[in-house]
């Protein structure tokens, strides 16, 4: 397999693990927020207020966060992205430095 290719594996892997991830997540979040439900009212546990209302909704606040990552910030921000910030980077750099090797040869006083 070409590096190349090897490359797109591994992003395409790693993309799959992370949606998986926030997959099982929901899915916990699902069943998380029955049993709570469950404890406060069925099961009499201090169903005098109803205190799970905001365990879940601290809990899908942090759900809502873990979709943000998967969904927006990492299929924006993927290699692709940080490869040309670096070489956006490295260009930069590569003007700075020949402007100055420019102005330190125009500098330079004339051996005569």
């Amino acid at each position: 397999m070409e590096n190349n290719q090897h490359e797109l594996y591994e992003y395409a892997r790693d993309r799959i693990k992370q949606k998986k991830r926030l997959f099982f997540h929901f899915i916990v979040l699902v069943i998380g927020s029955i049993f709570l439900f469950s404890a406060n009212h069925l099961l009499n546990f201090h169903d005098e207020i109803n205190w799970w209302i905001w365990v879940v909704s601290v809990w899908c606040c942090i759900f809502i966060f873990h979709v943000i990552k998967v969904l927006v910030t990492d299929s924006f921000m993927n290699k692709n992205w940080e490869r040309a910030q670096v070489d956006k980077l490295m260009l930069k750099q590569k003007k700075k430095v020949e402007q100055l090797h420019n102005d330190l040869e125009n500098t330079k006083p004339s051996e005569e």
